[in-house]
């Protein structure tokens, strides 16, 4: 904060107190404070313009640009993609063949899974629809 440290921030505080008093001290902060606000909300009302501003003029088509130029081995990539019509690259027979296997897998499981709980369900729906089963008295011992 201005390259005070804390032992110039102790002098001015004293000072502050001294000269100001201590009945008008706390007025003075407040003041203080609500310039430093108004203060920031200028600052963000002025980037935000800026920002605006740079939007409008197409700042950020030419910072992508840039960027882009700075990675010249991605922009390459990127710009024969678009010009090939490549949205991906295509896989290896291997690799498409393994692809299937775990797809045909993953989708077994799933419908083996849907079905486990179907059945759950099922017999949840009918223990509920049952309704507690009475008890059968015990017979009674004769004596």
């Amino acid at each position: 904060m201005f390259g005070l440290g804390w032992s110039e921030l102790l002098v001015v505080g004293i000072v502050a107190l001294i000269v100001i008093g201590p009945k008008d001290l706390p007025g003075l902060f407040r003041t203080i404070g609500q310039f430093t606000g108004k203060a920031r909300m200028m600052a963000r009302e002025f980037s935000r313009a800026m920002e605006q501003a740079a939007d409008d003029s197409g700042v950020k088509d030419i910072s992508k640009t840039l960027n882009a130029a700075a990675n010249p081995k991605k922009f390459g990539v990127d710009k024969i993609k678009e010009a090939t019509g490549v949205t991906e690259t295509p896989l290896s027979p291997e690799r498409q063949a393994a692809k299937e296997k775990v797809s045909k897998a993953m989708g077994d499981a799933a419908l083996a899974r849907q079905a486990r709980e179907a059945e759950e369900a099922a017999a949840k729906a009918k223990a509920t629809a049952d309704g507690p089963k009475p008890e059968t008295p015990a017979p009674e011992a004769k004596t």
